[in-house]
């Protein structure tokens, strides 16, 4: 009973005090492939884009940098997840534009099949979790 009592606590706490909440970063380079592959699926776009989409799907939560997208951006086009072409914006800057591809596709389908069966396993177990919190206190 003490370890539900100690994550149940927190959650409140949080709630209560209306603090920052702060997301690990394991979660944050987990979460980071399927988040720009989404929004790669709603069309192409480019980096700083990709960061304010990321920022703005998140409520501010999620602040990803240059140094954490870019690389990644590389590795899915290396993957042959995304293209990528060099393109003037309407301001004349030259900016790289990335698509996603139909194996893109597939493997964001993949881990949308992957982040919901992780998703619905935490979901029932914190269910449980807070039914026997609740128990415990009434």
């Amino acid at each position: 009973m003490q370890i539900v009592e100690y994550l149940a606590l927190p959650c409140i706490v949080l709630i209560g005090i209306g603090a920052t909440l702060q997301i690990d970063k394991d979660l944050v380079a987990a979460s980071a492939t399927p988040l720009v592959l989404a929004i790669l699926s709603e069309g192409e776009s480019y980096g700083y884009a990709i960061l304010k989409r990321v920022r703005e799907l998140s409520d501010g939560e999620i602040e990803w940098s240059d140094g954490m997208l870019y690389p990644l951006l590389h590795r899915l086009h290396r993957q042959g997840h995304v293209t990528a072409h060099w393109r003037s914006s309407l301001e004349g800057r030259r900016r790289r534009y990335y698509s996603i591809t139909e194996n893109g596709r597939s493997a964001l389908t993949e881990q949308q099949r992957q982040w919901a069966t992780v998703t619905n396993a935490l979901d029932d177990l914190w269910q449980q979790i807070q039914g026997r919190t609740s128990f415990a206190e009434g």
